[in-house]
């Protein structure tokens, strides 16, 4: 008899073990960290002021959250290495560079 509850009581321990960590690995998202950010390379020109930027490719306006990361290249076109928060429309410069004399010209430019 005594074996036979040492068995359960260990299957049941096991059973419940299993079961936190099931619990641990599938948590909601509002516990787990914010997956929305993702590092990306952009095309684009960074405001007079340095606190905003503005994507060639689709013309949205994006948030700078490390404003001096930019500092010395307001109103400059220039492409970012960030990481991309597109919930709250905002960037983190990683890097930048000035962008190139190679950029395609826009066809209604006259040559």
């Amino acid at each position: 008899m005594k074996k036979l509850i040492t068995i359960v009581f260990a299957f049941s321990l096991l059973t419940a073990l299993s079961l936190v960590a099931q619990d641990t690995a599938q948590q909601p998202d509002s516990m787990k960290a914010s997956t929305s950010t993702k590092s990306a390379s952009i095309m684009g020109k960074i405001s007079d002021d340095g606190k905003s930027f503005v994507s060639d490719k689709d013309g949205k306006s994006w948030t700078i959250s490390n404003p001096d990361a930019v500092k010395g290249h307001e109103g400059h076109h220039v492409v970012l290495k960030a990481k991309v928060d597109a919930d709250a429309s905002q960037v983190e410069v990683v890097s930048l560079k000035m962008a190139g004399n190679g950029m395609k010209k826009d066809s209604s430019t006259p040559n």
